[in-house]
C-alpha cells in the first residue's frame, strides 16, 4: 500500500511497550479532540485513525505558506500478543492518546522468565 507525503507529515508517533499482563500504546495526537479519532482492534492488529481539520477564519487577512498538515491519517500496529479485546481502555489527554490492552491468559502463560548462567574461561 501506498502512502502519500501528506499521510506520513499526519501519521502520529507511537510508543509500544510491553509487560507480562499488558501492551501499552501510546499516541501523540497534538490539536486533535477525542472526537477526531478512531481507535479498532481487527486481526491481531490495533488501528489508530483520525482526521486533524482545518481551520476556515478569512476576515480580510493576507495568507502566507502555511506548514501545517490537515487531513486524515492511519497507523496500524501488529499486536506481539494475543489481548482480551473486551477490557481494552482508551483515554486521551492533552494530545497522548494512551490505549492498555490486557493480554489474555493464555498469552501470559507464554511468558517465561530465563535464568542466564555465567561461564568463565
Amino acid at each position: 500500500m501506498l502512502t502519500s507525503a501528506a499521510e506520513v507529515a499526519l501519521s502520529p508517533n507511537v510508543d509500544v511497550a510491553e509487560t507480562d499482563k499488558e501492551i501499552k500504546v501510546t499516541a501523540k495526537l497534538p490539536g486533535l479532540d477525542e472526537k477526531d479519532i478512531e481507535v479498532d482492534i481487527r486481526d491481531n492488529a490495533l488501528t489508530i485513525k483520525g482526521e486533524k481539520r482545518a481551520e476556515k477564519e478569512e476576515k480580510d487577512k493576507t495568507f502566507y505558506p502555511s506548514e501545517r498538515s490537515y487531513g486524515m491519517f492511519q497507523r496500524v500496529i501488529g499486536l506481539p500478543a494475543e489481548v482480551q479485546e473486551d477490557k481494552v481502555e482508551a483515554e486521551f489527554s492533552k494530545g497522548v492518546l494512551t490505549i492498555r490492552l490486557p493480554k489474555s491468559p493464555a498469552a501470559q502463560k507464554m511468558s517465561r522468565k530465563i535464568e542466564i548462567v555465567a561461564r568463565r574461561g
